[in-house]
């Protein structure tokens, strides 16, 4: 269909140290319709990266060398290229220390390439520009869905927020509806949409995130937990 085709010709960069896992995801996500560059370690990747844009990279953590936490760190400080983590551990600790680190989603191993291929997607669904958008504002707070830009206008002009991909959208989202409290369930709904396998304690993962950029421009406290209720967003920052 019209959605699927918009995923043709993305390129998709898998960083794995094992050779068989990197040729059979390359193997599987060439069929189904996505260009594949891989990377054995983080050396190959900042390589790779200099000739090319991936739309999504596939992060393995346990690397010898850089894992894949520490690459993950790195890309973040300069990119916001969506990342999804690939683990063997069934730890929820290392799903979560991924998203603090600025991953969008995770995927642990053995995988199956059917739901990888689910969450690859709904990734770059997430992500795709939300043009029509008109610019929203809460308080002094501004944020441009055109142009991914956040910024607190003050006294001596505007100041821009540095927000990740997946806390932008979160931010979106709380603006469109604020001193409205929502559930972790309903913002995954609205914020993750296809939430498959993605759990409440990611939200909470990201709202700490969110906050933490908007400490930049002492807005954190605009971002409001509603004890046993979940978040909301407020203008009126006591």
């Amino acid at each position: 269909g019209h959605r699927e085709s918009r995923m043709e010709n993305k390129q998709i960069l898998v960083v794995d140290d094992n050779l068989d896992l990197r040729e059979a995801l390359s193997d599987y996500l060439g069929r189904a319709g996505f260009e594949v560059l891989c990377a054995e370690n983080g050396g190959v990747m900042w390589q790779l990266l200099n000739d090319h844009h991936p739309d999504l990279i596939i992060l393995d953590i346990m690397m010898p060398g850089e894992d894949g936490f520490t690459l993950c760190q790195k890309l973040r400080k300069n990119s916001d290229i969506p990342i999804i983590m690939l683990t063997a551990v069934t730890e929820e600790a290392d799903r979560v220390a991924g998203l603090e680190m600025g991953a969008d989603d995770y995927i642990t191993k053995p995988l199956s390439p059917k739901s990888l291929v689910a969450r690859i997607r709904a990734v770059l669904r997430r992500r795709a520009p939300q043009a029509l958008e008109d610019r929203v504002q809460v308080g002094d707070l501004h944020l441009d869905p055109s142009t991914r830009r956040v910024s607190r206008s003050g006294p001596s002009g505007a100041e821009e927020v540095k927000v990740g991909p997946t806390e932008f959208r979160l931010l979106h989202f709380l603006m469109r509806h604020p001193e409205r409290v929502h559930s972790r369930a309903q913002l995954l709904d609205r914020v993750w949409g296809d939430h498959v396998f993605i759990e409440e304690r990611t939200v909470d993962v990201h709202v700490k995130r969110l906050r933490e950029a908007l400490s930049s421009v002492d807005c954190s406290g605009m971002v409001e937990t509603v004890r046993g209720v979940g978040y909301r967003l407020t203008a009126s920052v006591s």
